[in-house]
């Protein structure tokens, strides 16, 4: 079965030719062990018995690296950015293409060296800031692997399809790249350095507690996730704890407001008869004391301290605070009777001044008397 793989490399020197070409040195291709999840693998993996998430060691044979079927895959080469979800082919060149590996290359005992050439100034500029390493997009077989290998498969018929640039990954899982065109792999080996294994066909193991499942992880995988776990936890603490304290704000937000409602209700609920009637009998009293006071726009208070000041003076009032000018006030309104004509022209009755017919002959009598004055001279 064959099966596309990306392995990523670390980009060598970058010289820029006087075109605004770059030209790299990288290895780009290795001997040895590599780990790859088995679902990436697919029906071979499945079929020999392994689960999706089992990580399997897959071995690349010196005779497959370095054959010559193979070395001459890896010549003239296309360059993309990133690597694309199908084979790099005459149809898609001009679209995908950037560059080129040249004709040349060199074999190391355990490496291939070749020299791409980015002939894009777009991804000459990637190549220096966001995109500073390289993944070989490439399908191989994958079989069973020979006795006496610490591995569980074997790649054979190894053919290059292209070289990727591709960004600077981080360790662990989420370094992984490539994924849109094959399989990458999770942890690499040196020649000669095998991996540990539990049965021949894992690493070293260890159980996690993830809520509450526990699952087999890598080994070195377990202080990250542990880590993973600690800081998860603190930010869910961190965000409980916010969130109470805005309860409890809204809350006391809340209580507020009722009491505002209360305050207001039992402010409605005053009885406007009364206030109307001690309004009229003060405004009565203070015009009893001085009729020349307008009570209009005055307070209750301010009505007092006039009828004070207009009685007593403005000594008396300066310095008086307001219960003291209310007891001034109290005191003088004793005194003062509150007129009212009417009720007053009713409590007494109409008084009889005389007559009219005998104050109208009266005064007859008097004009003639005085007309005929003369003759009495």
């Amino acid at each position: 079965m064959n099966v596309k793989f990306a392995d990523r490399v670390a980009v060598g020197e970058l010289k820029e030719t006087r075109e605004g070409y770059l030209v790299a040195t990288a290895r780009v291709a290795r001997t040895g062990v590599q780990l790859y999840y088995a679902s990436e693998l697919g029906d071979v993996a499945r079929d020999a018995g392994f689960k999706p998430g089992d990580v399997v060691r897959v071995y690349r044979h010196a005779d497959e690296v370095f054959a010559k079927d193979s070395l001459a895959s890896i010549t003239r080469l296309p360059v993309t950015v990133d690597h694309p979800a199908e084979e790099v082919t005459a149809a898609n060149w001009q679209q995908l293409a950037v560059g080129e590996v040249g004709d040349a290359y060199a074999t190391e005992p355990e490496w291939i060296v070749v020299n791409p050439m980015i002939k894009d100034a777009g991804a000459a500029k990637a190549a220096r800031t966001t995109h500073q390493e390289i993944s070989m997009g490439y399908s191989a077989a994958i079989v069973p692997a020979r006795d006496g290998l610490e591995a569980d498969f074997e790649q054979r018929g190894i053919r290059y399809n292209h070289l990727a640039l591709v960004p600077k990954g981080r360790a662990g899982e989420m370094a992984r790249i490539g994924d849109s065109w094959g399989a990458s792999p999770v942890q690499d080996f040196q020649p000669g350095i095998s991996p540990k294994s539990k049965g021949g066909l894992m690493p070293d193991m260890k159980t996690v507690v993830l809520g509450d499942k526990a699952v087999q992880v890598a080994d070195t995988d377990v202080a990250l996730i542990e880590q993973y776990k600690t800081d998860m936890a603190r930010k869910l603490t961190d965000a409980e704890s916010k969130h109470a304290a805005a309860i409890a704000a809204k809350d006391e937000d809340i209580g507020k407001l009722r009491a505002d409602l209360a305050t207001a209700q039992a402010a409605a609920n005053i009885d406007v008869d009364s206030l109307v009637a001690a309004r009229s009998e003060l405004v009565g009293q203070v015009k009893a004391m001085d009729a020349s006071i307008d009570p209009k726009g005055k307070t209750d208070a301010e009505l007092r301290k006039a009828a004070v000041l207009a009685k007593l003076g403005d000594s008396i009032v300066k310095d008086a605070s307001d219960a003291e000018i209310t007891g001034m006030f109290k005191a003088l309104a004793k005194d003062a009777a509150t007129t009212n004509p009417v009720a007053t022209a009713l409590r007494q009755g109409v008084v009889n001044v005389g007559d009219a017919q005998s104050l109208a002959d009266k005064a007859l009598a008097k004009a003639n008397t005085d007309l005929n004055a003369w003759r009495n001279q």
